[in-house]
């Protein structure tokens, strides 16, 4: 599969290197570049479930280990533009870090179920 923007190694797991990034994921996420016009630089996507339960709350299950999820280089002006476009795509989960100096917008495409509502938003 090939993408206008995006290459399959930017998705692999920092952790193992293995990547279960879902092409219909990466396909949403290409199409949100492109109405976006700016890069959209990943800085996580693919998460085994050890390397998600050592640097996430969400344990060896969390959205990263579905591949269908992905940390972005983004913040202020450009994360609102992200998210204007993400929601009619049909990103459901929304997490934003705009504090600090490491800025960056969670994108997922998760399904609701129970205790876990779609869609929905948090900030870290």
């Amino acid at each position: 599969m090939s993408w206008r923007y995006f290459k399959r190694a930017e998705f692999a797991c920092r952790h193992c290197g293995e990547n279960l990034i879902l092409d219909s994921f990466v396909e949403r996420l290409d199409e949100l570049r492109h109405i976006c016009g700016f890069p959209l630089i990943v800085t996580s996507g693919y998460r085994c479930p050890a390397h998600n339960n050592k640097v996430s709350s969400t344990g060896l299950n969390g959205p990263h280990t579905t591949g269908e999820a992905v940390d972005l280089l983004v913040d202020r002006k450009l994360a609102f533009t992200v998210v204007k476009h993400a929601i009619p795509l049909g990103f459901t989960g929304l997490g934003f870090q705009q504090k600090g100096h490491i800025r960056f917008l969670h994108l997922d495409t998760l399904e609701d179920v129970p205790g876990q509502p779609r869609p929905t938003v948090w900030s870290y």
